[in-house]
């Protein structure tokens, strides 16, 4: 039976992707569980990302992962106190600091390619049904960068057409 939730349609949606989010993040944790590795899901866009682009800077970081400068700030203190990522001083510029991943983050990414693969095959199922999910999702982001959810509900007030 749906919940209110789901009944409320289109104007829940962020409720529904913040819900769906979080079910596939508590279950990739146990995912990684179930391979013997302790990692926390949300740390996989600043591990993925550094485990590609080797050294970059905070501000490279968030622009790359899309998170605000403060959110980014605190996975790389949580990543850093885990011994995953450390930093070190750009010899270009000294006043920057780059994020790198430390031996110990290596051995982590090695030990999880294979269950990113598990896990890239699993996610496939899931999201390969009639209105392909990620489709849908760069679509619907692609549609923000054009125009945000603000401005479109401002020309909607605007025009009148609120009813």
């Amino acid at each position: 039976m749906d919940n209110v939730i789901d009944q409320s349609g289109i104007l829940a949606i962020s409720t529904r992707l913040q819900r769906l989010a979080d079910a596939l993040r508590k279950e990739g944790q146990l995912i990684y569980q179930s391979f013997g590795i302790e990692f926390e899901p949300k740390w996989f866009p600043v591990v993925y990302t550094l485990h590609l682009k080797t050294s970059m800077s905070v501000v490279e970081i968030a622009n790359e992962i899309g998170y605000a400068h403060p959110s980014t700030i605190s996975l790389l203190k949580e990543l850093e106190k885990q011994q995953i990522i450390k930093s070190k001083k750009d010899k270009t510029d000294e006043r920057k600091r780059l994020i790198v991943l430390t031996p110990k983050g290596k051995a982590l990414v090695s030990a999880m390619q294979p269950v990113w693969n598990n896990m890239q095959k699993a996610l496939s199922q899931i999201a390969d049904n009639k209105n392909n999910l990620m489709d849908a999702i760069i679509e619907a982001e692609e549609k923000l960068k054009v125009s945000g959810f603000l401005e479109r509900s401002q020309k909607i007030r605007l025009s009148g057409d609120v009813r």
